[in-house]
């Protein structure tokens, strides 16, 4: 995977030039496939079953990803690739704290470099796994793809975290983008 592809490496200049994300929203390849890619639980990448340690590659890789139902893409305008993700194709793995109370805004980084602000289009959800009922956390990073939160982030957040009455309960829960997000019960 040294090499990249002529279409793949063009992206890359471009990404590299602008920072900004490519369309991929937009791209409609005729030519699709499976490409022996894996995400894993901890964010790590794969590819033939073997660690994906360039994180400039991850990261490239990152930008022309794409979710379609319980799909997910490697897209460019002239391939989609399907690939395997064991759970969320991110790792939030930094937060920043800004402010406080109403006002805070919680800041994400991912593992492969995105920096998300939890607001009403990046809301933080949190599931029970099933076996364990252990809370499993999440970010809306962008077009359907989250982070799972890790659990270091995840102490972070119940440390800041506040009761928050409603006429039912008064979910443990943070602030963000003037939006309060539950993370458990009180």
């Amino acid at each position: 995977m040294s090499d990249l592809p002529l279409g793949l490496a063009a992206l890359q200049r471009e990404w590299a030039a602008g920072r900004k994300l490519p369309p991929v929203e937009k791209w409609n390849p005729a030519h699709c496939g499976e490409i022996d890619i894996r995400i894993a639980r901890d964010g790590a990448w794969f590819h033939q079953g073997r660690p994906i340690l360039r994180h400039e590659l991850i990261r490239l890789f990152s930008t022309i990803l794409r979710k379609e139902g319980n799909a997910f893409y490697l897209v460019t305008p002239a391939e989609k690739m399907r690939i395997q993700v064991e759970d969320a194709p991110f790792l939030a793995v930094l937060l920043e704290v800004r402010g406080n109370g109403r006002d805070q805004q919680l800041a994400f980084t991912t593992n492969a470099g995105d920096e998300v602000m939890a607001d009403a289009e990046h809301q933080i959800r949190v599931e029970a796994v099933p076996e364990t009922a252990e809370p499993s956390p999440y970010i809306h990073v962008r077009a359907g793809l989250e982070a799972r939160i890790s659990r270091n982030v995840f102490y972070q957040l119940a440390d800041i975290a506040i009761a928050h009455q409603t006429e039912f309960a008064g979910p443990l829960g943070v602030w963000s983008g003037g939006i309060f997000f539950p993370i458990g019960a009180a």
